[in-house]
């Protein structure tokens, strides 16, 4: 039986609390001075809390948050291309394993979205149960503007949300769009002012349910759609792992740290 002190923590970047008698588990990304941007020793932190949080019987629901008004801004792009596409996408990788546990975790998942949500700050909301957004909260999926396409089966579960149209413009011009803009689009459940406290309070609601009918409600509402999701990441992934090599992404790489 793992308990959140058994969980390893390296990085220094992610905290990791519980609450309500060991029921609920907070992480947070505290990396403020880089706008929370996950590098890999922080997605193998966050792989670390969801297998231990998985395997805590007592633990029934986690939430997900950023720290200091911010949630991410995405991730180290610096960390990311010295990695390279064998670093950053092979199935051993940090990135790879935090995404497929977040995407496989039973139990309920809950996030709460303050300042910036930027890449795979978005893209991990579609795999969340419930999300709760600020008024001033923002979200962005550049990946083309980057020379690369989209991750974590976004151009799947997108369209399914938001209509093709929408999916289409938020993933090909990777513009920054606002909460009320992704709450039509249905990326997330609520904006609201507090909405660590909003998802804090979903949370609970949620450890309080039978945690068995939890889990099975929770299979059966991604049951339909767990083989197409997938395909579609292992899809993306051959495509992204060709982009990071590429031309396109060098330029738009350089072109970013000029800027900085």
């Amino acid at each position: 039986m793992t308990k959140l002190s058994d969980v390893s923590l390296d990085s220094g970047f992610i905290q990791a609390q519980t609450l309500q008698n060991n029921t609920v588990w907070q992480v947070s990304f505290e990396r403020i001075a880089s706008k929370n941007a996950l590098n890999l020793a922080m997605y193998q932190d966050l792989a670390n809390v969801l297998a231990g949080f998985v395997a805590q019987p007592e633990a029934r629901a986690l939430v997900v948050t950023g720290s200091e008004g911010c949630f991410t801004s995405g991730n180290d792009l610096a960390d990311f291309a010295s990695a390279g596409a064998d670093g950053a996408l092979s199935s051993e990788s940090p990135l790879w394993q935090f995404m497929l546990a977040l995407r496989d975790c039973p139990k309920p998942v809950v996030m709460a979205v303050e300042g910036v949500a930027v890449g795979i700050g978005s893209t991990m909301l579609l795999h969340a149960d419930a999300v709760f957004a600020a008024p001033s909260a923002s979200f962005a999926m550049p990946f083309a503007k980057l020379g690369l396409c989209p991750e974590y089966a976004s151009s799947f579960i997108l369209p399914r949300l938001a209509g093709y149209l929408q999916a289409a413009q938020w993933l090909m011009l990777g513009e920054t769009f606002s909460a009320e803009e992704a709450l039509h689009g249905r990326l997330i459940n609520a904006v609201v002012q507090e909405p660590l406290a909003a998802a804090l309070e979903h949370a609970s609601k949620l450890a309080a349910m039978p945690p068995q009918a939890l889990i099975n409600t929770k299979q059966l509402l991604k049951a339909s759609d767990k083989q197409a999701i997938d395909t579609c990441m292992t899809q993306e992934a051959q495509v992204f792992a060709k982009a990071l090599s590429g031309k396109e992404f060098a330029a738009a790489i350089a072109a970013f740290f000029t800027r900085k």
